[in-house]
Order: C-alpha cells, then sequence, then structure tokens
C-alpha cells in the first residue's frame, strides 16, 4: 500500500472510533468523500513528512490516543469554548507558548493561501469552509480553526516537517490551498481546477 493511503487508513480507523455526543456523524460513514478530502492533502505532502504523521498515528494507537477525536476535540476552544474549558483542555496534550506561536506563524501564511484562492476561484472557493475562527459559529467551523487543531495533534518532529514544507512552498511562490483544490478536483473526475470552477457556475 502506498504511503498516502496508508495514512489515510490510519486516521480512518480512528475517525471511526471517534465519538460524537449526538452519536456517529453522517460522514463518519461517508469513506469516498473522507478518502477524496484527505488524499487531495497528504498527496501535496513530501515522503518524510507523511512516515514521520504515520508514526504519530501509530504511536497514538499504541498509547490509547485518538488523533482525530483530539483533533476535533481541539477545534471546539473557539466553536465550544466553555465546554472545552471544563471537558476537553485538562485531558489532552498542552501545548507549549512556543508551539502555538510556530502553529499561528504556519495558520497566518496558509489563511492567505486560502484568501488568495477564493480570489482566484471564487465558485470553487464558495464550497469551502468559512475561512477565519471569527466567523465560527457551533455548526461551522472555519478553515482556521480545523487547521489549528489539526496542527495541534503533530509531533515535534511532524510539526518542524510541516513548518518547513509550507517554508519551502512560500518561498517558491506556491499556494498549498491551490495544490490541494486541485488534487480533490483531478480525483472527482476534472481535468483541473478551470474546468472544475466553470462547473460550478452550470
Amino acid at each position: 500500500m502506498d504511503l498516502v493511503e496508508e495514512v489515510i487508513r490510519r486516521e480512518w480507523d480512528q475517525f471511526q472510533r471517534t465519538e460524537n455526543e449526538g452519536g456517529r456523524a453522517s460522514c463518519q460513514g461517508n469513506w469516498p468523500m473522507f478518502h477524496q478530502m484527505r488524499a487531495s492533502q497528504f498527496m501535496t505532502w513530501p515522503e518524510d513528512l507523511l512516515r514521520s504523521y504515520l508514526d504519530d498515528l501509530d504511536e497514538a494507537n499504541r498509547v490509547g490516543r485518538n488523533l482525530v477525536t483530539e483533533k476535533y476535540a481541539r477545534m471546539m476552544a473557539s466553536t465550544a469554548p466553555d465546554e472545552y474549558r471544563e471537558r476537553i483542555e485538562p485531558f489532552i496534550p498542552r501545548l507549549s507558548d512556543e508551539r502555538i506561536a510556530r502553529q499561528e506563524r504556519v495558520i497566518t501564511v496558509q489563511v492567505a493561501w486560502a484568501r488568495d484562492f477564493r480570489g482566484h476561484y471564487p465558485r470553487l472557493g464558495a464550497a469551502m469552509r468559512v475561512l477565519t475562527t471569527a466567523e465560527d459559529t457551533p455548526e461551522d467551523t472555519s478553515f482556521e480553526t480545523y487547521l489549528r487543531g489539526e496542527l495541534g495533534t503533530y509531533s515535534d518532529r511532524t510539526m518542524a516537517l510541516y513548518e518547513a514544507m509550507v517554508e519551502d512552498l512560500q518561498a517558491a511562490g506556491r499556494n498549498l490551498t491551490e495544490q490541494t483544490v486541485a488534487n480533490t478536483v483531478r480525483l472527482g473526475g476534472f481535468a483541473d481546477l478551470t474546468e472544475a470552477e466553470a462547473a460550478q457556475a452550470a
């Protein structure tokens, strides 16, 4: 099995063990959608980052952590702050101030990329999550908040490799959101972003 597929399978297994207050979410039964969205992201990653994150998932399984559950739990710092403080924050790994600052630098870059992508492909952009944490509601979690939750689950090694990838892309003038959505539309049967954008207008 190729590395991207291994990572997706590990995440899917943890996603299946993620419990929601209202029972199983409908998306937990939608393997094709989960696979498309996660493959689109992981196809942009270099091999060393994929291997490091796979190690994170394996280590989490070994010690009884669920990184997917933890990702969604961390998002609640914005979407359900009182519940987060009382019922979640005491029970998940605490991030250092230095680690939080590093994550926020990455998030700033990625939110700018996502905003730029929406400017070039407004119809595709309209189908994406709302962009910023300021737009969060109990029902809608923004791209920024989702990313913050996800980065918070990475090991220090994975975070360092992820930072390096973002810095390399930034230095090369490339946009990670554009690369990820390009993968999504190709996996969905479109030739490229331009074709997919035009199809949204139909």
